[in-house]
């Protein structure tokens, strides 16, 4: 006996579904590594930093908030990735040639659109959230707007107010996400915002050459030796004002302090341009040690 088995050929109205699906996957693809590229150096510097922050200092923290204060740093950093980038394509030519513009990857007819649709997006999910999240944005937005396209960002005192306010907003929002403020909460926001203020040009020594192409004036260029002493007696006096400030243990002391001085200290006597990556890379970690430190007010985790 001979059985007949139906046979399946794809119609010709599934190829061009199957070709849709592809070209849809791909697009999804090659803009998510485009949202990624934007985002990709600030992670160590606003995303992590940020994130560690909220968690220590809010009064709760639940795994629901700490998925939404996620979201909403990351795409608010990509807001300010993208603006930043927009007005810094020259720079981004000698220190960051990878990045979607410099690249080619994002024409200059895109770069407009991308900048204020991100503006858009982020009222919009603040609004979504919690309503009056919608001024942290807008506060957002206004710094971000005076530090790239006001010029606020141009010179050493601008650019050192503009970070700060921006760390600033970052910090209440994503702290208010994960609960509410409080006196820790508060004190400690304005405590980073003061930090950030005198150690903001960690930043500026591995974009020298960059920031001179452009003509902006950063610490490292007005003052190259001064510059290097400052940082690494601000990291040296930061260290032990935060140790006391959050009482905590000697141990811990001693073990946060010496890194400052280790940080302070790679900035003073390393150079070179791969020697500053690296200081700027170790200073991001002590500055996330930092953040961590205000939850001893709340936990007395770190009384050893």
């Amino acid at each position: 006996m001979n059985f007949c088995f139906p046979s399946f050929h794809a119609s010709q109205t599934s190829i061009p579904v199957m070709d849709f699906i592809r070209r849809l996957i791909n697009a999804v693809q090659y803009h998510l590594y485009t949202a990624i590229l934007f985002t990709w150096t600030d992670y160590k510097t606003v995303f992590f930093p940020i994130t560690v922050f909220a968690c220590a200092t809010a009064p709760a923290c639940s795994c629901s908030n700490l998925l939404w204060c996620c979201v909403w740093v990351w795409f608010h950093q990509l807001m300010c990735n993208v603006s930043n980038q927009v007005c810094g394509r020259k720079e981004d030519k000698i220190n960051h040639p990878w990045r979607p513009f410099p690249s080619g990857r994002v024409s200059e007819s895109q770069a407009l659109v991308i900048r204020w649709a991100t503006v858009a997006f982020c009222i919009s999910l603040s609004s979504i959230y919690e309503p009056e999240l919608v001024y942290t944005t807008l506060d957002l937005v206004a710094v971000t707007f005076v530090h790239d396209e006001l010029g606020g960002g141009d010179n050493v005192i601008g650019k050192a107010l503009c970070t700060a306010a921006a760390y600033v907003c970052f910090e209440f929002g994503a702290t208010t996400i994960i609960s509410v403020m409080d006196f820790v909460s508060v004190t400690a926001v304005i405590i980073s915002g003061v930090l950030v203020f005198t150690a903001v040009h960690a930043q500026d020594f591995p974009d020298v050459e960059g920031d001179k192409t452009v003509g902006r004036m950063t610490f490292p260029i007005y003052a190259p030796e001064l510059s290097r002493f400052f940082t690494l007696f601000t990291s040296i006096a930061w260290s032990v004002f935060l140790s006391w400030f959050w009482k905590v243990g000697p141990i811990s002391t001693t073990l946060f302090t010496g890194f400052g001085i280790y940080v302070g200290l790679r900035y003073y006597f390393w150079q070179t341009l791969e020697a500053d990556r690296r200081s700027y890379l170790t200073f991001n970690v002590w500055l996330m040690v930092a953040h961590v430190l205000p939850l001893h007010a709340r936990t007395s985790v770190l009384a050893f």
